[in-house]
């Protein structure tokens, strides 16, 4: 099984500015990208955070239509993370005491652990945390009045009727 860290996806090399200035992988397949829409499926919480941190990715090109199972499955998680938290903070205890008298930890804690270990490799992949978002860089989008984009449209059908 090969180690070290697994490869960085193009597009985020390239919001990074390339800092290894290695060659670039110009045959990565590239997707289209995806509508944003929530799947119905997803519980209250987890559409919640579609709805919270979707929108973000897409602005920043981040979201394809073959991204949308990771975030499914980031969203996922990060309600059966609330869910955990709720019930640790309802029992007011990590802990509980066993019929023989032992003090264990809820089960709720290692669930809570687990699910957060797993945010954060989907956060990282998609530069969600402070450390992985130092490394991007987005440039700047532009604001097109709806002027230029009625003459960009416009030039667009005369250089077809003219073609």
């Amino acid at each position: 099984m090969p180690g070290g860290r697994p490869p960085k996806p193009t597009k985020l090399k390239i919001l990074e500015g390339n800092p290894g200035k290695r060659p670039l992988n110009v045959s990565e397949p590239q997707f289209d990208a995806d509508s944003g829409y929530c799947p119905r499926w997803l519980s209250d919480e987890a559409r919640r955070e579609w709805r919270r941190v979707v929108p973000a990715l897409a602005a920043c090109g981040l979201l394809t239509v073959v991204d949308r199972a990771a975030v499914e499955a980031y969203c996922v998680v990060y309600a059966r993370w609330r869910k955990a938290e709720k019930a640790l903070v309802d029992h007011g205890s990590l802990t509980f005491e066993t019929a023989t008298g032992y003090v264990q930890q809820r089960p709720e804690v290692g669930i809570a652990n687990k699910a957060m270990e797993v945010m954060k490799a989907f956060m990282i992949q998609f530069g969600m945390t402070p450390s992985s978002r130092t490394r991007v860089s987005v440039p700047a989008r532009e604001e097109k009045s709806d002027y230029a984009e009625y003459m960009a449209k416009r030039d667009i059908v005369k250089a077809m009727i003219d073609g």
